[in-house]
C-alpha cells in the first residue's frame, strides 16, 4: 500500500493522555504489557509516600468525578475569526474570545500550554441570581451552541443558580473545578493566578485552590475594601477578596515580585550613568549626550528599549517629562494649580487632575516632580526618575471603592451606566504590573465588562510594556430589566461580550486621542492597542460519528460528508486558523500568504507551518512547498480528491526533503 500522510487530530489536547504519558516517564515500571498502568507496582515506587488509609483529609462534593470526566473530554469545537469586530486584526497579539470558557480553554491547550503569566478570574460569586450555567456541563459545547443559536434548542439553557437548589454550592464547584484545572496548565511555571471572590464561596475557592494549586503555593489573600452600603442589621459587610496563587511558589525570586520589572536593565544605566557623571564632573550637558550614545547601542528587540526615552539627566539620574497628569479615564478634580513662574493658574487636563486635592500636588510639586510649561497655558507634566523604585512589597489591604469604580467605568460611555458593578480597572493595572513584567501574557476567562484587558492597556501605557491580554467571554444575552441592561442596548450591545469589545475598542480610541499630536519622542508607537475578535463554534470540518444511526440512510449520510466534510458557509479563514490552534500555534501567529503554481499557500511563522487549502492540488505547487522545507505540511485531504497516487508523491516529495510531518484534514 502506497505511503499515506497523517490524520491532524481535529479535537484540543488529551488531557487524560498526556497525564499517563507523563506518569509512565516516570515510572516506567508501572507500565502493564498492553502500556496501562499498574497502580500496584506505583505503589511499590513510591513506597511509603502513599497513603492508603480510608479517611483522608480532602475536599469532596457531588459530582466531582464527573468533573474529571469533562475535563478529559476533548473539545472539537473551533474558534472563528471576525476581523469586522477587531481593532487592528492584522498587527495585534491580544484577544477576546466570545464563548464558554471550558471550552476554550480545552482548545488552548495546544497553543498555550506554559505560555501564560498572570490568571485572572472575577467568577460568579454564586450569590443566587447571578449565576450563568450550562445544565449539562458534560455537553458543554452542545449547549452553548444551543444558547447562542448556532443549533436548534432543545430544553437546554444557561440560568441562574438559586439557593432553593439543593446542591447550590455543589453545582458552583461543579462549574469551576475543571475551569480552575485547565487555566493552570496555562501557566508558565513563574506565573500567578489570582481570583476575586466574596465571602459567599471564599472557603469553597480556597479548599478547591489549595487542591488544584497545592496549598504551599499560596501567595497571598488581598482583601479590598469596596466600602458597598448595604441594610444589613448585624454588620455592613464591605469587602472583597483576591486570592493569589503561585503556579510554582519555590521558583519565585525578589524580582519576580518587585514594582521595577526591568530592574536588571535599570542597575545596568545606573552602572553607565555613574560611570559618566565621574568621567565628566557632574557635567550634565556631556552626561546626557553620552547616555543619549549608550542608548543608541540598544537594539530593536532589546527588552532595555524602552529605558531609552529616560534622555534627561541631573543629580537625580536619568529622567523624562512626558508624564501624564490627568486622572486615568477622565472626570478627575479640577482646581487652581499656580504656575512656578507667572503664579497664573495652569490649564487643567481636559480629564481633571491626577492627585484628589492640591494639597496632594503640591507634595509632588515640591518633591520636584511636576515639570511646569513656559506659562500657565500648558499643562504641567510629570517627571518621571529611571532610578526610582519601590521596595516595599504589595500590602495585602487596599482600598478600593466599589462607588468610584463605577463612576470611573460609565465614563468611558459618556456617563452612561451598562455594566453592573465593574472592577476597577486602576486597581487592575496595579496588580497587573506587580505580578507581571513587560511583554507577559495575562488571561482573564471571566472577562466581564474587559476591566483586565482595560488594565493591561493602562499598564503598558504607563511603564511602555508590550504585555498582552486574552479575554474569555460568554455572550450572556443582555436584559432591558434595569437600567445598565437598557442602557447597554441602547449603544448596541446586546450581549456582555459585546460590552467587553465595545469597553476596549473605547479605551484604545481615547489613548489615541490623547496621543494625537504629541512629539514624536513621546509617541508611544510600541504599545499594541488592538485585539482580534474569535468566537466559539462547532469545528469547521464534519467529523465521523461513531454514535451515529448504523442503519442505510445513517451510513450515507456520514459517508457522504466524509467527502464533502467542510461545513456550509465556512471560510478558508476560519479552517485556517481552526489548523493553526489544532496544530499548536497561537491564534496571533504570523501568516504570509504566497502564491505556489498558481495555488494559495499559507506560510506559517515564517515557514515553519505550511498549510494548503486548494480542493485541487497538483505535484507542482506540492513540489513548491517541499523546496521551501518547512517543518510542518497540512493540507486538505480533499486536495487529493482520490488522486491516491498524487498523494503518495507528497509524501515521497516530502520526505526527500526532509519533511516529516506531513498531515490531512
Amino acid at each position: 500500500m502506497p505511503a499515506q500522510p497523517e490524520k491532524l487530530a481535529m479535537s484540543s489536547q488529551d488531557i487524560a493522555a498526556d497525564n499517563r504519558k507523563e506518569l509512565l516517564r516516570l515510572f516506567p515500571q508501572a507500565r502493564t504489557e498492553g502500556g496501562k498502568i499498574d497502580f500496584d507496582r506505583l505503589k511499590l515506587a513510591l513506597a511509603e509516600t502513599v497513603d492508603l488509609g480510608k479517611e483522608r483529609y480532602g475536599m469532596n462534593w457531588p459530582g466531582k468525578a464527573d468533573c474529571f470526566r469533562t475535563i478529559q473530554a476533548p473539545s472539537v469545537g473551533t474558534l472563528r475569526p471576525c476581523p469586522e469586530q477587531s481593532v487592528n486584526f492584522d498587527s495585534t497579539q491580544n484577544l477576546i474570545i466570545e464563548g464558554d470558557n471550558l471550552e476554550v480553554l480545552k482548545l488552548l491547550q495546544k497553543s498555550y500550554l506554559g505560555t501564560i503569566k498572570m490568571i485572572y478570574i472575577d467568577p460568579p460569586y454564586n450569590t443566587g441570581n447571578d449565576f450563568i450555567y450550562p445544565d449539562n456541563f458534560s455537553e458543554s459545547l452542545e449547549t452553548y451552541l444551543e444558547y447562542t443559536g448556532q443549533a436548534d434548542a432543545e430544553g437546554k439553557k444557561f440560568g441562574t443558580n438559586t439557593e432553593a437548589d439543593g446542591r447550590f454550592h455543589s453545582k458552583w464547584l461543579n462549574m469551576m473545578y475543571p475551569r480552575l484545572y485547565l487555566a493552570r496548565n496555562l501557566l508558565r511555571d513563574d506565573g500567578f493566578f489570582v481570583a476575586s471572590i466574596d465571602d459567599s464561596e471564599f472557603c469553597n475557592v480556597r479548599a478547591v485552590l489549595n487542591e488544584v494549586f497545592g496549598e504551599d503555593n499560596l501567595a497571598a489573600v488581598l482583601v479590598f475594601d469596596r466600602n458597598r452600603k448595604n441594610d444589613a442589621k448585624l454588620f455592613s459587610v464591605g469587602h472583597e477578596y483576591m486570592v493569589v496563587y503561585a503556579r510554582n511558589k519555590a521558583l519565585l525570586t525578589e524580582r519576580n515580585v518587585r514594582l521595577r520589572a526591568s530592574k536588571e536593565g535599570v542597575d545596568e544605566v545606573r552602572e553607565e550613568f555613574e560611570r559618566l557623571r565621574t568621567a565628566h564632573n557632574n557635567g550634565w550637558e556631556l552626561v546626557g549626550k553620552g547616555l543619549r550614545e549608550y542608548y543608541a547601542t540598544f537594539t530593536e528587540d532589546d527588552p532595555r528599549l524602552p529605558l531609552a526615552r529616560f534622555t534627561k539627566v541631573d543629580e537625580r539620574g536619568p529622567f523624562r517629562t512626558d508624564g501624564d497628569s490627568s486622572w486615568p479615564g477622565g472626570g478627575g478634580p479640577r482646581y487652581d494649580v499656580p504656575h512656578d513662574v507667572t503664579k497664573k493658574p495652569c490649564k487643567i487636563p481636559p480629564g481633571g487632575w491626577r492627585w484628589p486635592t492640591f494639597e496632594r500636588m503640591k507634595e509632588e510639586i515640591d518633591k520636584g516632580n511636576i515639570v511646569f510649561g513656559p506659562d500657565e497655558s500648558t499643562i504641567p507634566s510629570v517627571r518621571r526618575n529611571l532610578f526610582d523604585k519601590d521596595d516595599q512589597v504589595m500590602r495585602s489591604v487596599i482600598f478600593s471603592y466599589a462607588q468610584k469604580a463605577t463612576q470611573e467605568f460609565a465614563k468611558i460611555f459618556g456617563g452612561l451606566k451598562v455594566f453592573d458593578n465593574p472592577k476597577s480597572y486602576t486597581d487592575m493595572e496595579r496588580i497587573i504590573k506587580y505580578l507581571t513584567e513587560p511583554g507577559d501574557l495575562v488571561l482573564d476567562c471571566f472577562a466581564g465588562a474587559g476591566t483586565t484587558a482595560h488594565g493591561v492597556l493602562l499598564a503598558n501605557r504607563v511603564d511602555d510594556g508590550l504585555r498582552r491580554f486574552i479575554c474569555v467571554q460568554l455572550p450572556e444575552q443582555i436584559l432591558a430589566d434595569n437600567e445598565a441592561g437598557r442602557n447597554a442596548l441602547q449603544i448596541g450591545c446586546k450581549t456582555v461580550a459585546d460590552i467587553c469589545e465595545e469597553r476596549v475598542r473605547r479605551v484604545i480610541r481615547q489613548f489615541d486621542e490623547e496621543d494625537a499630536g504629541k512629539l514624536a519622542l513621546e509617541s508611544r508607537t510600541r504599545e499594541d492597542r488592538g485585539f482580534r475578535v474569535f468566537k466559539l463554534a462547532e469545528s469547521n470540518l464534519t467529523l465521523w460519528d461513531a454514535e451515529a444511526s448504523k442503519d442505510a440512510s445513517g451510513l450515507e449520510q456520514q459517508l457522504e460528508l466524509h467527502v464533502d466534510h467542510i461545513r456550509q458557509g465556512r471560510t478558508a479563514a476560519d479552517i485556517l486558523y481552526e489548523l493553526l490552534l489544532k496544530s499548536g500555534f497561537p491564534l496571533t501567529t504570523p501568516v504570509e500568504t504566497k502564491a505556489l503554481a498558481g495555488k494559495t499557500v499559507y506560510f506559517v511563522a515564517g515557514g515553519a507551518l505550511v498549510i494548503c487549502l486548494e480542493r485541487a492540488l497538483t505535484l507542482d505547487v506540492i513540489r513548491g512547498i517541499a523546496d521551501a522545507k518547512p517543518e510542518q505540511v497540512v493540507c486538505l485531504d480533499e486536495g487529493f480528491a482520490g488522486n491516491d497516487q498524487l498523494k503518495a508523491n507528497a509524501v515521497q516529495t516530502f520526505r526527500t526533503k526532509g519533511i516529516t510531518s506531513f498531515k490531512t484534514v
